[in-house]
């Protein structure tokens, strides 16, 4: 009776073991999934809460909502600890690959803003008026997402593997040149005192105000155009290379980088400074004129909504 157990099982588990090597090329370890989609769906909730709590405006709901996908990805790649399939690979690929990206829009948006809400600000180059900036990395960022969501899901099929392959990486390099070119505009304004950014009840001044909003999209910038680079060598290696074979290099490079980015959205939460609803202050440092010194541009409001 045992023998015949032992027998008929033993075929299953060389079965799914031969599915996680045809996919992964290794055997994925327990336990960390589970983790990172924990701590995923904790940090997505804390930034629903303090979207709610400071009522700040509605396309800030981009980072909760990447959270959750991220949650969702190591769901699937949970599931594919205890039996890989085709579909859930595809679907651990794409929530994996491509959520992280609508980080940078954010991103992308907290800058358009300030440069919209600066009417001081007059840039003499196109590529440095508000109108170029959100269209031309909103785009890219776009462009970059679906070549990664059209390539990653390829890559699970053995005829169009390399064409996949191929496809993510253009888009992932799109992605970095953006990146570089983004990080110079965000150093740009942050840097120019006629940018402006709205002074909430957390900020002493406008000086601090515009440092963390920054400080906040650069340091973030940054993590995502490490994780890009990381991508880049995973995918230029290959199927079964070093790097797309060693477990470590994803979680650290990937799952550790973004969780990273995560913690600076929720310590130097940007919602403070893009509410729905600013209301008229008066300000006893204009002057007689009526125009607003840069240092007084907590004063600077108006009423918007995402």
């Amino acid at each position: 009776m045992n023998s015949t157990s032992i027998g008929t099982l033993t075929p299953v588990v060389d079965s799914a073991e031969h599915e996680q090597l045809k996919y992964f090329t290794y055997k994925p370890i327990n336990i960390a999934p589970e983790i990172a989609l924990s701590v995923y769906f904790i940090v997505g909730s804390v930034l629903v809460w303090q979207i709610v709590h400071w009522r700040a405006q509605r396309w800030i709901g981009i980072l909760p909502g990447t959270a959750f996908a991220e949650a969702l990805g190591y769901a699937f790649r949970t599931a594919c600890v205890y039996n890989t399939t085709f579909g859930m690979y595809v679907l651990m690929t794409l929530f994996l690959l491509v959520p992280p990206n609508a980080l940078a829009l954010a991103n992308y948006k907290a800058v358009g803003k300030i440069m919209r809400d600066s009417p001081s600000a007059q840039p003499r180059w196109f590529f440095l008026k508000p109108g170029f900036v959100n269209w031309f990395y909103f785009a890219s960022d776009i462009f970059s997402i679906c070549m990664q969501g059209a390539g990653g899901g390829m890559l699970t099929g053995d005829k169009t593997r390399d064409a996949g392959r191929a496809i993510v990486l253009v888009g992932l390099t799109v992605q970095l040149f953006f990146f570089a070119c983004f990080l110079v505009t965000t150093v740009f304004v942050w840097r120019r005192p006629e940018y402006t950014v709205h002074v909430s009840a957390c900020d002493q001044s406008h000086a601090q105000a515009k440092r963390r909003v920054m400080l906040a999209v650069t340091s973030t910038t940054v993590l995502l155009y490490l994780r890009s680079i990381y991508r880049i060598a995973e995918f230029a290696d290959g199927y079964g290379g070093k790097v797309y074979s060693s477990e470590w290099a994803f979680y650290v490079f990937d799952t550790i980088l973004i969780f990273l980015a995560f913690l600076v959205y929720i310590a130097l939460f940007i919602g403070h400074n893009f509410p729905r609803q600013r209301k008229i202050a008066d300000n006893p440092a204009s002057g007689q004129d009526g125009h607003m010194p840069a240092d007084s541009a907590q004063y600077l409001v108006s009423k918007e909504h995402a």
